[in-house]
C-alpha cells in the first residue's frame, strides 16, 4: 500500500484560495453531508459526551474552590472581592453565580456550562475546516479536537477556559465569513466573538496578531477596502468593552500572575505541549498531522492562515512572557487548540487510501485514553481528598466544633473552602482563627488572628486539618504560634488520616 498526500482544499479563486467548483460542493454535501446531517453536530455530541462522563466523580481542585468561594456570595460581596482580585474572572463569576442559583452547585452543575461550551467550539471547528477545506476534512478535524484528552480535562472545570476556546473558534470561523463578504453584519459578529475572548480572558486576543495577518493577506489579493476597514473597527469595537479589565487587571497583575515564571525553551520541549494537549503522545500526533497539508502542491493558503492561528499566539506570549511578567502556561493557551484541530483534520483527510484519515483519529483516540481515564480519576486534579476529610468530620461531629487548617505559604491549597463545599449544610465548623472572614476582606482569603490563644478561647473542641507529611507530626504546617495554643489548650488528640489530609480532634 502507498500513501500519497493530495489537497483537499479548493482550487485557486474561493475565499480560501482558489474558484469554487459548484459540481464538486454539491457532490460532497450530497454524499456525507446528506447522510450524516450537519457536519458540526456529531463532535459537538462528543465533546459534549467525553465533558460530562466522569465529571461528577472528581473533585474540585483548587482553581474550582476558588470559583465557588466567589459565586458563594451575594452579588455585593462578588463585586468587592473583584474590586481587589480576580477581576479578569468576574464574567465568569458572575455567569456561574446566575447559572447555579437557578440549577445547583453540585460539580456537575458547576462544570457543565464548560461542557457545553467546548461542544460549542467543536462544532465552530467543523465550520471552520469546512469552509477553509471541505465537509469530510470538517467532520475529521471536530472529531479530532473531540477526542484529545485536555478538551475534555477543561470540559470538565469550573473555570473560564472552555468559553476562551469557544470564543476564539468563533472568532476564527467568522472572520473567515467576514473576509468571504465583508458586511457589516459579519464584522460585528467577529467583534462580538472577540469581545468575548478578551472579557474571559484577555490574554487570549494575542491571536488577533495572527487574524491580522490574514486579513492583510486577503487585501492583497484585490485592494478591498471594506476588508481592511471591516477588520480594524471591528477589533477596535470589541476591545472597548475589554479595556476597563486590562486596566483593573494590570493593578492585580502581581497576585494573578506573579507566580509565573520566565519560560525557557526547556519548558516548552519538556512541559507544555504535554500539557496543552493532556498527553505527550496525542502532542506528538496532531503535531505530524498539523504539518502535512504544507506539503501539499495547492491549497496552501488555508493551510497557512490556520496554522497562523495555531502557531503565532503561542509564539508571542512566548516572547511577551520574556520581560517583567510571564504569560505562557499551557491552559492559557488552549484557544490553539481548535485552529491545530483543523490543520491536524485536513493533513489526515489529504492522506491517500482515504481509509488512513479513519486510522488517524483511532490511533489519537487510543494514544489518549490514558490521559482520558486519569482527568476522570477522583484525585486526578488535587492531591488530598476533601470528600473524605468532609466524611469523617460529618459522621463524628458536634455543634460548636471549630476548625483550624492551613493558611499563611499554605493557603493555595484551600483546605478550609474545600472542607465547607463538602461538608453537609448541617455541619458547620467555626473557623476558630480568623480574625476577618474572606468575604468581609473582599478576598480570597481570611486575615487571621494575631493573638492564637485568645482567639481559641474556651471552644471546647477543635478539628485541626493539615496536610499528610512523610515526618507524621498532625500539626504540621500550621504556625508556630497557632501551634503553641493548640498543645496548650487542648492534651487530647484523635488523629484520621485520609489520602493527603490529616484530620486531628483536639478536646480539652
Amino acid at each position: 500500500m502507498s500513501v500519497s498526500i493530495t489537497s483537499s482544499a479548493p482550487p485557486a479563486g474561493d475565499p480560501a484560495g482558489g474558484q469554487r467548483h459548484p459540481g464538486r460542493r454539491r457532490a460532497k454535501k450530497g454524499g456525507v453531508a446528506r447522510l450524516l446531517g450537519p457536519v458540526w453536530l456529531w463532535p459537538a455530541l462528543l465533546t459534549l459526551a467525553l465533558g460530562v462522563h466522569g465529571s461528577s466523580r472528581v473533585e474540585l481542585w483548587r482553581d474550582e474552590l476558588a470559583t465557588w468561594n466567589a459565586i458563594d456570595r451575594s452579588p455585593r460581596e462578588l463585586l468587592h472581592l473583584l474590586d481587589n482580585v480576580d477581576a479578569v474572572t468576574g464574567f465568569y463569576y458572575l455567569f456561574i453565580q446566575q447559572w447555579t442559583s437557578l440549577l445547583s452547585h453540585s460539580p456537575l452543575m458547576l462544570r457543565l456550562p464548560s461542557a457545553l461550551a467546548m461542544a460549542g467550539a467543536a462544532a465552530f471547528v467543523a465550520l471552520t475546516a469546512r469552509k477553509l477545506f471541505d465537509t469530510r476534512t470538517a467532520l475529521v478535524a471536530g472529531l479530532l479536537f473531540a477526542v484529545i484528552p485536555s478538551v475534555s480535562r477543561y470540559a470538565q472545570e469550573a473555570r473560564g477556559y472552555a468559553f476562551v476556546v469557544l470564543a476564539a473558534a468563533a472568532a476564527t470561523y467568522l472572520l473567515m465569513r467576514a473576509l468571504e463578504r465583508p458586511t457589516t453584519g459579519r464584522w460585528a459578529l467577529y467583534a462580538v466573538a472577540v469581545a468575548v475572548a478578551g472579557i474571559f480572558h484577555m490574554v487570549a486576543l494575542v491571536f488577533l496578531a495572527a487574524h491580522a495577518l490574514i486579513a492583510l493577506g486577503r487585501w492583497r489579493d484585490g485592494r478591498e477596502r471594506r476588508i481592511l476597514t471591516g477588520f480594524v473597527l471591528s477589533v477596535v469595537v470589541a476591545l472597548l468593552p475589554v479595556l476597563p479589565l486590562v486596566l483593573l487587571g494590570q493593578r492585580q497583575v502581581g497576585r494573578q500572575l506573579g507566580w509565573l515564571v520566565r519560560p525557557s525553551l526547556q519548558y516548552v520541549a519538556d512541559f507544555f505541549w504535554r500539557g496543552l494537549y493532556g498527553s505527550a503522545w496525542v502532542s506528538m500526533c496532531v503535531l505530524a498531522m498539523a504539518v502535512l497539508p504544507l506539503a501539499w502542491r495547492q491549497g496552501r493558503r488555508p493551510a497557512f492562515e490556520v496554522g497562523a492561528t495555531a502557531v503565532l499566539p503561542i509564539l508571542a506570549l512566548w516572547i511577551a512572557s520574556q520581560g517583567s511578567t510571564a504569560y505562557f502556561l499551557d491552559r492559557y493557551l488552549l484557544f490553539t487548540l481548535p485552529a491545530w484541530a483543523v490543520l491536524a483534520g485536513a493533513g489526515l483527510t489529504a492522506l491517500r487510501p482515504r481509509a488512513l484519515a479513519v486510522v488517524g483519529l483511532a490511533g489519537v483516540l487510543v494514544v489518549g485514553m490514558a490521559g482520558q481515564r486519569l482527568i476522570r480519576e477522583p484525585l486526578s486534579r488535587e492531591q488530598f481528598d476533601a470528600r473524605a476529610a468532609a466524611s469523617v468530620i460529618a459522621e463524628n461531629y458536634r455543634p460548636g466544633d471549630g476548625l483550624v487548617t492551613l493558611r499563611g505559604d499554605l493557603k493555595y491549597l484551600q483546605f478550609n473552602i474545600a472542607l465547607d463545599y463538602y461538608l453537609p449544610s448541617d455541619v458547620r465548623l467555626r473557623d476558630v482563627l480568623v480574625a476577618e472572614s474572606s468575604v468581609e476582606r473582599g478576598d480570597l482569603y481570611a486575615r487571621m488572628c494575631a493573638d492564637p490563644a485568645a482567639c481559641v478561647g474556651t471552644t471546647r473542641r477543635i478539628w485541626a486539618v493539615t496536610q499528610d507529611t512523610p515526618q507524621g507530626e498532625p500539626l504540621m504546617g500550621l504556625e508556630p504560634a497557632e501551634v503553641k495554643a493548640l498543645d496548650q489548650a487542648f492534651p487530647r488528640r484523635t488523629v484520621t488520616k485520609v489520602p493527603g489530609m490529616t484530620l486531628t480532634l483536639l478536646e480539652r
